[in-house]
């Protein structure tokens, strides 16, 4: 079985996670089960960075130890992944004393090949970002990463030098044209960091303790991105005895970052990876945010929403549809309260939702609930609609091979638009009414066509149910269970194929999926969510 190893970042545990946090995670998880589905023997792993000046100022300001403190909030963040039903295989943590391990041998190997040297450094510190500018490179004199205020610090450190590695990482860039998605950010990678020249990176600190500490020179900690980085390694088993778990995977197929933190995954990382001699990644992928109207979501601007807030109200598949049909990974993606409503109303209950409800009254007023057998495609629509799902199903997976996560999800509700569309153009109710004086021969044409487009309805809504699986698995089991489709008639290859349904019966009465919102209440709820 082919293997497919995919990871998501390791999330600062600041605290409740909003949607953009969720976003990513339900990234990963939509293609970890489409993958899955697909039958690769798939392995995602998430985690929490847990070490670092921030970690401690903010326990201190708790009254707690940092490790108390880290250990509270991987809690939360494994709770929130529980309510989203995020499929992760494991859940690392940076305070993990095999990762701490693994990290001191990396650097000890680093140290001893000549990529590490100490010297000083002086300049000026982002302590949200825990990383280290030029006076060239601040940005009004700001973060030029987050815009918050920096500290002028001196003090002694370790440097991996960048340099040596830098033409090593272009090359690369220009042989393995799917390495970074979306494309732009090679460029902006060459044209803004590697090619005005690559600082060396600084990866100790003296001025706090809580982190690794460098096994050599014990009063240095090791630096948040070589330590927070090789995660996805260590993970594995990386530098331990046991390596089955980092031969079978490493290296991974997709990793999924947001645009925060691409420069350190697209630059430091790979780098990272080619001084261990091992292979890089295929893919990392670089998702952007989602953003306000009001630009991107602070507690001080009272714009944030929690994921957990929207699942309690409206169900997880809808808020999980929502975030992957809104943000294109290469743009930003807008939420607003009104969208959400719109999306939840026209896509999920008008489309969706109402093509199983009439398809399922159908089959009941027409043949008791008992879905006919396909005996080929005696209406014109039925060839049209066969070639359509074909279509779509090739249209999803090249926009999944490109992880255009978007485009995907619209190319099934085109799908769904096209079988409604269906429905109108056989027009079943025409088709049972019985003409006085019509011959025998044109009421079994007519019996016929009316069999032919109840199965097509039918053989559509189990296309529909198996793409939609990956990220609303609770419709698509509803969807199946309705029309009498047995779980084991699921499987991705079985997709294309029409004639798969036999003996099939769908429920007594159909029961909505989606039940439409009063637009104006939902709006004014869901700001007043983001106004706590």
């Amino acid at each position: 079985m082919e293997k497919f190893y995919l990871t998501t970042p390791i999330y600062y545990p600041s605290g409740k996670y909003h949607i953009g946090t969720a976003y990513a995670e339900t990234l990963a998880d939509f293609i970890k089960r489409y993958k899955t589905l697909q039958g690769y023997d798939t392995f995602m792993l998430t985690g929490t960075d847990e070490h670092g000046q921030k970690i401690q100022d903010k326990a201190e300001e708790v009254g707690q130890s940092p490790q108390e403190y880290v250990d509270k909030q991987a809690e939360i963040a494994k709770e929130l992944w529980k309510v989203m039903n995020i499929k992760y295989d494991k859940y690392m943590r940076t305070t993990d004393e095999y990762h701490e391990k693994a990290v001191q041998k990396i650097f000890e190997r680093f140290l001893k090949q000549g990529d590490i040297y100490k010297g000083e450094y002086e300049g000026w510190y982002c302590k949200p970002c825990e990383s280290y500018f030029t006076e060239t490179q601040l940005v009004d004199g700001k973060c030029p990463d987050c815009g918050r205020e920096v500290k002028k610090m001196k003090e002694e450190a370790y440097f991996f030098n960048m340099k040596k590695y830098a033409d090593k990482l272009v090359e690369y860039y220009d042989s393995h044209p799917d390495f970074i998605k979306p494309s732009y950010m090679k460029n902006e990678m060459r044209n803004n960091f590697i090619k005005p020249g690559l600082d060396d990176l600084c990866i100790t600190r003296t001025s706090f303790d809580w982190g690794i500490k460098v096994l050599s020179d014990p009063k240095h900690v090791i630096y948040v991105w070589l330590d927070a980085l090789t995660n996805y390694i260590t993970a594995l088993g990386y530098t331990s005895d046991n390596l089955e778990l980092f031969d079978k995977y490493w290296p991974a197929d997709v990793q999924i970052v947001g645009k925060d933190i691409a420069r350190f995954h697209l630059i430091y990382w790979p780098i990272f990876l080619m001084a261990l001699d091992l292979p890089l990644p295929k893919t990392i992928l670089v998702h952007n945010w989602i953003t306000m109207k009001d630009g991107k979501m602070s507690k001080s601007k009272g714009n944030v929403i929690y994921p957990d807030q929207l699942i309690e109200r409206y169900g997880l598949d809808a808020t999980k549809y929502f975030l992957l049909r809104n943000v294109p990974v290469s743009t930003d993606g807008l939420f607003t309260p009104e969208e959400f409503v719109n999306r939840y109303n026209f896509d999920l209950c008008n489309d969706l939702s109402n093509l199983l409800n009439r398809t399922v009254s159908m089959v009941n007023k027409y043949f008791g609930g008992v879905v006919p057998q396909y005996n080929g495609t005696p209406n014109e629509a039925d060839v049209e609609l066969e070639k359509s799902a074909s279509e779509v199903i090739t249209t999803f997976e090249n926009y999944m091979n490109n992880y255009e996560i978007a485009n995907t999800i619209q190319s099934i509700w085109s799908f769904v638009s096209r079988t409604n569309k269906y429905i109108d153009e056989t027009q079943p109710w025409a088709l049972a009414k019985e003409i006085e004086g019509e011959s025998q021969s044109d009421k079994d044409l007519k019996n016929e066509k009316l069999k032919s487009a109840m199965y097509h309805l039918i053989a559509s809504l189990r296309q529909i149910a198996i793409m939609i699986r990956p990220f609303m698995e609770n419709t698509s089991n509803e969807i199946l269970r309705q029309i009498g489709v047995d779980l084991a008639n699921i499987k991705w290859d079985s997709l294309k194929e029409f004639k798969l349904i036999e003996n099939a019966k769908v429920i007594e009465k159909g029961e909505p999926i989606f039940m439409r919102l009063n637009q104006e209440e939902e709006v004014e709820y869901i700001q007043s969510l983001m106004k706590k």
